[in-house]
């Protein structure tokens, strides 16, 4: 599942640098002017040139990359309401990694759509992006942090029981 999330992750960072570089080399010219910077409401409050839409998909990168590198470190160490053992340190590794993977493709589509959804405004002229899009995306991350933690102690607790009871661990979530 990890390897597919990656793969997806790529691939979202591989359309973000698209629609950018089509929506600055493609038929449809931008206007002059385009909005960089939305408030609550959907708004405009701040305009650019079209060149800055190459800062989301370089800060994109280096979110990705960041993520990354950090997902690849086995710390030793988590902040979990289950105690943390030798027993169950890989698979809260293996948990972790898989919600950092999961967070990466979903902050990868989050800033393809506010791209497509600044090309698109500044082409149609009417500077205005859904003010829903940031709640829904931010619904989504949080919901993925908490199906994932409860994942990991579920899993921590049944280990801890496996090691008790002497039931097999290659059954448990």
């Amino acid at each position: 599942m990890r390897r597919t999330l990656e793969i997806v992750g790529v691939g979202m960072l591989a359309v973000l640098y698209w629609i950018t570089y089509s929506a600055l080399n493609g038929p449809e010219k931008l206007p002059d002017r385009i909005p960089t910077h939305f408030d609550f409401s959907g708004q405009p409050n701040a305009w650019g040139p079209p060149g800055l839409l190459w800062f989301l998909p370089v800060v994109a990168s280096g979110v990705y990359l960041m993520m990354t590198v950090l997902a690849g470190i086995r710390f030793r160490r988590y902040n979990l309401p289950v105690p943390v053992t030798e027993a169950n340190l890989p698979f809260i590794q293996d948990q972790t990694a898989l919600m950092v993977a999961w967070i990466k493709c979903e902050l990868l589509c989050l800033f393809a759509y506010l791209q497509w959804s600044i090309i698109q405004s500044a082409r149609n002229g009417t500077f205005r992006i859904s003010p829903l899009m940031i709640p829904v995306f931010l619904v989504v991350i949080f919901s993925t942090v908490g199906w994932r933690l409860t994942t990991m102690i579920r899993g921590a607790k049944a280990r801890a029981e496996s090691i008790t009871s002497g039931r097999p661990i290659q059954n448990l979530p």
